[in-house]
Order: C-alpha cells, then structure tokens, then sequence
C-alpha cells in the first residue's frame, strides 16, 4: 500500500498557537503547581513545547494508554500499560493529549484520575475531531486546532511508529495498487 501525507498543520502554526494557549493557561494557573499527565507516546511534542512557556509550577508524570496498536482505528479497548509514578491526591492535573478523536480513551483516563481525588482536573489537547465525539465524551478544556476526520501524524502521532518526528501535522492516507 502506498502512503500519502498532505500537510495540515505547519510547526510554525504549532508553536504560535501553543504560545496562545500557554498565555491562556498562564492567567488560569496563576501561584499554583500543576501537575502536566502527558499520555505516552504522542502527547510527547505537546508537552516538552508548552511547558516551556508557562510561567507557574509545574510537575511532569506520564501514562501509556493503548487502544489502537497498529491500526488507523481505535479497537475500542482500552489499556493503562503505565500508570502515574507519584500521588495526584489534592492536586491540580492538566491532562496533555496529542488528538482526541471519539473521545472513548480520554473518558476512561479522566475517570480513572477523578479516582485519585485531585484537586482538579482539565484536558489540553494539541488536536481535537469534534465529528468523530462520542456522545456523552468529555469536551477538552483547552483545545489547540479542530480537524476533520482524517488520520493525522507527525508532531508525535505516528502510524505503526512511523512519521512522529515530523515538525508539522500531517493528513495520511493509503491507497492500494490498482490490479
């Protein structure tokens, strides 16, 4: 099968709107630490940038979270194959994510800190593809770009570990030969 990227998303668009978002986050987040959750292994890129732009405390913890493996679609199931190394008991989470799609992992993360007893908890997503929500899913508190349905890599999201190190986001598609 042959694959085919179209740019969406420039590193250049990125940054500029992850300064915008990091002002936003800034002003809500005045004298507080929070502690950023970034889920493995996409929400990497998002993470590493917009912290170095905020100004107030912050912690770094991580999960891995599978529900696609190696496929273009979710599967459904949802796995935490890493869990928080540190207590988030009374503290403010801010959750990072790379792409919510359906919604489906991310109602299963949120649900699963909410257990925890933080403080509070709000989402940050670098991409978010509001057509594909379940309904009942969680809106994202802060939201870097809106797509369309397509698969999308690069920046962190990859396809079968491929295309994460591109600066931008990228619509992948693949075609089959014709016979």
């Amino acid at each position: 099968m042959k694959q085919t990227l179209e740019n969406l998303i420039s590193a250049r668009e990125i940054d500029q709107r992850l300064t915008e978002l990091a002002l936003e986050l800034n002003k809500d987040y005045e004298g507080k630490t929070v502690s950023l959750i970034c889920i493995l292994k996409g929400g990497i890129m998002t993470l590493a940038d917009i912290s170095r732009k905020l100004t107030f405390d912050v912690e770094f913890d991580f999960m891995d979270i599978s529900s696609y493996g190696d496929r273009m679609e979710s599967s459904g199931i949802i796995k935490i194959n890493k869990d928080l190394d540190t207590s988030v008991t009374g503290k403010h989470i801010l959750l990072v994510e790379d792409i919510i799609d359906t919604g489906r992992t991310l109602v299963y993360v949120v649900e699963h800190l909410r257990m925890k007893r933080p403080e509070s908890v709000k989402v940050l997503t670098l991409l978010s593809k509001p057509s594909r929500r379940i309904k009942g899913g969680i809106t994202p508190d802060y939201v870097g770009f809106e797509i369309p349905d397509a698969f999308v890599v690069g920046y962190g999201l990859d396809y079968a570990q491929r295309y994460r190190n591109m600066p931008g986001i990228a619509a992948l598609s693949m075609e089959t030969p014709e016979s």
